[in-house]
Formats: C-alpha cells, sequence, structure tokens
C-alpha cells in the first residue's frame, strides 16, 4: 500500500457510505465532469450522470433531472464533491425504488436504510403516526401550541422543522435519551439553533437504534417528508417493541419450556417475540395457521379475530368469524380492539392491504395493553445480573447502535448472535479500514456450510492482527461459537481503531503518524487547562470523573456556548452526577458528537466509553475550519501537533483483551 492516497471527506457519515475505491471513482467522474464544464451546477447533473452506473443505467435523463427538482429549490447552486456524493446516494436509492428493490423486510418500519424508502409517503402512515404524536405529547408544555396536529395537512413536517418535536419524541419511546436542558426551545429559532437541535436528534436517535443512513440536518430544515417520517417511525416502532424482552417483562418465560429456548428468546429481536407471543395466543384459540409476518397472513383478518378473542373475550362479536368479506371482518375486529382500548394505529382498509408497519404497531399495542400472560413469572437464574453483566449488555448495546450506524448492509439486533458468521464484521473492518479484506475467500450469507463461516472469522482475526489488536487465545471460531467476552474485547478494539483512523485522518500537518489514547488525553488536559480551569483527567479510569465536571469544562473550552453553566451541579449525589451525565451527553451530541454511551458509563467511569467520549469531541473539534476552533493558544496547538509515533498500545490504553476477559 505504498503510496497510497485515500480520498478524504470530511463529513464522517458521508466518508463511512462509501469505500476508498468507490470514492477514486466517483472523484474521477466528479473532476471529469468540472473539467468539461469550467465548472459544475446541479442543472448540469441530469445529463452528465448519464455515465456513472447504476445511477445513469436505471433512470433516464429527464427523470434524475424532475428528481432533482423535486429535491432542490434551485438548479443553479454550485456542485462541490460532498454535495455531489448526496445527491448520488439521493438518486441512487431513487432508482433503487423505481426499481422495486425497496421491499427487504415483511415486518419492519424502516429496517434498512433510509435512503430506500419512495418519495411518496402513506397518508394512512402519517395519519396513524400524528395521532399517536398527539396523543404521547398532549400534556407536553412547549408543544401544546402546536398540538393537536392535524394529520390532512403536512403540519407534521413544518412542526418539525425545528427539531423540539423530534427530540420530545425521542424521549417518550426511550425517557431519559435527551437532557431537555440541552433542546433550543423559544418560538422563534434562528438557523443555528434549529440545526443544533436536528444535530441532537439525529445523534440521539442512533443512539437509541435507529438506522439514518442518508439523512442529514438539511432534510429537516427543508422538511422532506419522506425522510422525516422515516425517522418517526423508527422512533415510534422503539417505543412500542420496547417491553418485548424479558428484563421487562419477564411473564415472556410463559412462551418457552427451559433455560436454553429461554436464552433463544433473549436473542430474537423484538418483531419475532411478538410473532412468537401472537402465535402462542393463537394455539389457545386453536387457530390452525402460523403467522409469520404482520403483512399477508394477516389480511383476512382471521388471526386478529381469535387473537382477540383469547385476550379479550368478553367482547366477542359471533359475527365476526362467520362473515366472508375480509373488510367487514376487519371492522369488526377494530371494534373488539377499540372495546379493549387499542382502536390505535390503523383502519380496516390498513388491515385488509396488509400495511406492515401499521399492522406491527397495531399488535405491539394490544401487547402494551393486554399481553395476556400469567402473572406467576418463572425464576430462571441466568436472568439475575451482576454488575459485569450489566456492564456487558451496555456495552453491546453501544456496539451494536455503533454498527447499524455504519450503514452496513444489514440490521443486527443482537452482537452475539448476529456476528457469528463474520460477514457484517468484514463490512464494518471494510469501513474502517478501506481496502483491507480479501473480499474473494468471504462468503456472503445466507451461509450453510459451518467452515464458511469459520474462514470469514478467521479472516477477521487476521486483520484484527493487522490492525494491532490485542487478540491473545482468539481464534475464528471463538467467534462462530459466539463468546461473548472475546467478541465485546474485538469491537471494542474495532471502535476504537476506527475513532483514531478518524483523527488520524485529519491530521493533515502530522504527516499521517498514529495518534494513541495518551495524545488524546493530553489534549483533552491541554485544552481544559488553556481555558483557565485546574481540572485534569489523570487517566480514562479516573474516579474523579464521575461528576461530570471535566467533561463540561473540556465541552465548554471546545465551544463557550455549549454549557449553560447555571444548569450545572456540584456532582456530589448520585442524582447530581445523573444529572451532569445526561447533560454531557446530550451537549456533545448536540454539537455534532455521534457516541453510543449511557450515562452510567459516565458515573460508574467506565474507561472505553471514557475515551470514546473524548476522542468524539477531539474529533469534533479538529474537525471545525480552523476560523471557527476558538481560543487556541500556541501550547494548546503543539500538544495537538506533536503527535506520538508510536503504533496503538493497547497494553498501555489498560483496554486489552486480557483486561476484558479478567473483569
Amino acid at each position: 500500500m505504498a503510496g497510497y492516497v485515500g480520498v478524504f471527506v470530511s463529513d464522517p457519515w458521508l466518508q463511512s457510505q462509501f469505500t476508498q475505491v468507490e470514492l477514486r471513482r466517483l472523484k474521477s467522474h466528479f473532476n471529469a465532469m468540472k473539467r468539461e464544464n469550467g465548472g459544475l451546477m446541479l442543472a448540469d447533473l441530469p445529463s452528465k450522470m448519464a455515465r456513472i452506473k447504476h445511477v445513469g443505467e436505471n433512470l433516464t435523463e429527464q427523470e434524475r433531472e424532475s428528481f432533482l427538482r423535486d429535491s432542490y429549490k434551485s438548479l443553479e447552486e454550485d456542485v462541490d464533491f460532498e454535495l455531489f456524493l448526496q445527491i448520488y446516494l439521493k438518486i441512487q436509492a431513487h432508482a433503487a425504488a423505481r426499481m422495486g428493490n425497496t421491499a427487504k423486510s415483511s415486518s419492519a418500519f424502516v429496517k434498512s436504510a433510509t435512503s430506500t424508502l419512495l418519495h411518496t409517503i402513506s397518508e394512512s402512515e402519517k395519519a396513524s403516526y400524528v395521532a399517536h404524536i398527539n396523543s404521547y405529547l398532549a400534556d407536553d408544555e412547549f408543544l401544546k401550541k402546536y398540538l393537536p396536529i392535524d394529520p390532512s395537512t403536512n403540519d407534521l413536517f413544518e412542526v418539525s422543522k425545528d427539531g423540539v418535536l423530534i427530540c420530545k419524541l425521542i424521549n417518550v419511546a426511550v425517557p431519559g435519551t435527551i437532557d431537555e436542558r440541552a433542546i433550543n426551545m423559544k418560538r422563534m429559532l434562528n438557523p443555528w439553533e434549529r440545526n443544533e437541535n436536528h444535530t441532537l436528534c439525529l445523534n440521539s436517535a442512533k443512539a437509541i437504534g435507529c438506522t439514518l443512513v442518508n439523512i442529514g440536518t438539511q432534510d429537516f430544515i427543508e422538511g422532506r417528508r419522506h425522510l422525516v417520517l422515516g425517522v418517526i417511525s423508527q422512533i415510534i416502532k422503539i417505543q412500542l417493541l420496547a417491553d418485548l424482552n424479558l428484563k421487562k417483562t419477564p411473564q415472556l418465560l410463559e412462551l418457552v419450556d427451559d433455560n436454553k429456548d429461554a436464552e433463544e428468546l433473549m436473542s430474537l429481536p423484538p418483531e419475532k417475540i411478538l410473532l412468537r407471543w401472537m402465535n402462542f395466543q393463537l394455539k389457545k384459540a386453536k387457530y390452525e395457521k402460523i403467522v409469520t409476518n404482520f403483512s399477508s397472513d394477516i389480511k383476512d383478518a382471521e388471526a386478529y379475530a381469535h387473537l382477540l378473542n383469547v385476550l379479550a373475550p368478553e367482547y366477542i362479536n359471533p359475527t365476526t368469524l362467520t362473515v366472508k368479506d375480509h373488510l367487514e371482518r376487519a371492522k369488526f375486529v377494530l371494534e373488539h380492539a377499540g372495546r379493549m382500548g387499542c382502536k390505535r394505529y390503523l383502519t380496516a382498509k390498513d388491515i385488509v392491504e396488509g400495511s406492515p408497519n401499521l399492522n406491527l404497531a397495531f399488535v405491539a399495542h394490544i401487547f402494551q395493553h393486554r399481553n395476556g400472560l400469567s402473572t406467576q413469572t418463572k425464576q430462571i437464574s441466568f436472568l439475575e445480573i451482576s454488575p459485569d453483566e450489566a456492564q456487558m449488555s451496555r456495552e453491546e448495546r453501544a456496539f451494536r447502535f455503533w454498527i447499524n450506524s455504519l450503514g452496513n448492509s444489514s440490521y443486527i439486533d443482537n452482537v452475539f448472535e448476529d456476528l457469528r458468521n463474520g460477514w457484517l464484521l468484514l463490512e464494518t473492518l471494510d469501513k474502517v479500514s478501506p481496502g483491507i479484506v480479501n473480499w474473494k475467500i468471504a462468503t456472503k450469507p445466507p451461509i450453510k456450510m459451518p467452515f464458511r463461516k469459520v474462514e470469514n472469522c478467521n479472516q477477521v482475526v487476521k486483520i484484527g492482527k493487522q490492525l494491532k489488536f490485542s487478540l491473545v487465545n482468539i481464534a475464528g471460531n471463538d467467534i462462530v461459537q459466539g463468546n461473548k467476552k472475546l467478541i465485546l474485547a474485538y469491537l471494542w478494539q474495532l471502535m476504537r481503531c476506527n475513532m483514531l483512523q478518524l483523527l488520524k485522518n485529519l491530521r493533515f500537518h502530522s504527516n499521517g503518524k498514529e495518534i494513541t489514547d495518551a495524545d488524546i488525553l493530553e489534549w483533552s488536559n491541554s485544552k481544559v487547562r488553556n481555558s483557565g480551569s485546574k481540572s485534569r483527567m489523570a487517566s480514562f479510569k479516573d474516579k474523579s470523573l464521575s461528576d461530570g465536571i471535566f467533561f463540561l469544562e473540556l465541552l465548554s473550552a471546545v465551544h463557550p456556548r455549549a454549557v449553560n453553566w447555571s444548569l450545572v451541579t456540584k456532582g456530589e449525589t448520585e442524582e447530581q452526577k445523573k444529572m451532569n451525565a445526561t447533560y454531557i451527553i446530550s451537549i456533545a451530541r448536540k454539537l455534532g458528537c455521534s457516541i453510543f454511551l449511557l450515562p452510567e458509563d459516565l458515573i460508574e467511569v467506565n474507561q472505553k466509553m471514557m475515551l470514546t467520549l473524548t476522542a468524539s469531541i477531539m474529533y469534533w473539534h479538529l474537525k471545525q475550519p480552523m476560523e471557527d476552533q476558538i481560543s487556541i493558544s500556541d501550547s494548546d496547538s503543539s500538544s495537538v501537533d506533536t503527535i506520538s509515533t508510536s503504533t496503538l498500545d493497547d497494553t498501555a490504553s489498560e483496554c486489552s483483551m486480557d483486561d476484558n476477559s479478567n473483569r
């Protein structure tokens, strides 16, 4: 790889969407277009993009021009390379939609990349989500002047333009995700404040498990309906499925016979658990069919009729199962659900048309309201979680959401199960270090022969060693077998490597020297010291960090307006520490940091997450234009420029495989 020069893109999300091979190819196209025209405007793209594969093959020039006119106010705008990449992704997604490639999952709200949504929206879905918002946010003091929203208008997209509604909806779905002190809330927001709210909501949405590919703050500001609705649908889905796990609803153990089955149940995605619950109840009703999806299998409404008869027999209508017309039966079903207090999310027409999003929402709502499970729960030993297991669970969550944020080919619900064939790990490695994977010897799912999975995972381990990961006594088969500690240790080093690589890419004047944990530590201490504070972080496991004051001072040092110090507590009690921790996370996301830690990680000083947070703040600060970097003194800049030439040292960082295994 000597002499290899990658194509650098300042937007980290945009960089993550392409391999370096793709970027070089597109950069070549872009440069050729500019040379031919002596510049490049949006109006030039419909004809010029004919030469690009997929975009040129699947859409006519007129279709490309029509799409651009719908997406942008003026076609006289100049196009730089990053805008060109954004347009390429959007037109490619539009072409895929036109070719009918969007329906990947029969039971997902928006499971694949949001960009694959059609540019037309379902009015029925919009009406359901508006009803949900009107119900759950009706008592919000700030939003009451905008609610209820009229579902027959486009008011939903207008109200969403300042970012407050989406932030509030995220907190309904996963309470406490966003510290509302960080939201800019006033009647008239300036563009800067509005952009901050959208940055906060997008980074927070990713942090609760949404997949947001090809979506940026500008899409919210311009009210692009299909993208806004796609985000809202994912957030509502997360809320409705929140109880479908054994921690929240231990009664689900009634669905299984023994510990082994219970462990399998815990590894299933919420939609699969919901289907299993539905079939469990239908079996009681002697319903012979198995429901495998929330679309075609429920179109005749028979499954719904049997399900509601089991859950609420007091409201049975004998006519429901004797009527022949599916639409009439669906109407009877909704009347039954209404008497239960569950008439929400869909109409009889949505049932017979098999709308997967709305039917999933409907069944989840029924489960929340009346699940029909025994109040006597079985006690299974592995449900009792130790402190170490709780930390492992938080780390699994952080790594899972990080991997999903990269826009890989598949969404993962459980890293211990979904990474075992090695393919998604190889995809992630290719995102972190483009070109490092030998795809010729990799096997793409579905993989029938077990040894092919081992081959994939052996390459994962081999590449990890190339990247200087500490991989003591680990082989590909350990990943295939789902060894939790080894998988978490590998993912931590991969996530850390990604952050250090991003930082290295920003240091043009460091001549490609590696950045180490010690450099990040020194940078943060230098920033805080030069802001006039005496606070100092001794290491990423310094217990004094638990009060949050150091990170608040660091955020204030990189952006003086970021922290409202009147809202900061002394961090002396557990409650005060938690208040500071949630504020830190929200402020960092509001600036633009894509982070996946929880307040507990800050309070307990999880050194891995401390490093991730610090590196994310450093990355955000260093990628700002130099004129926007505030108060950089000579001594401060020297600490950044004098980057260590040492390679990644996992022993020095005290986050090695051995440390993870011996906790």
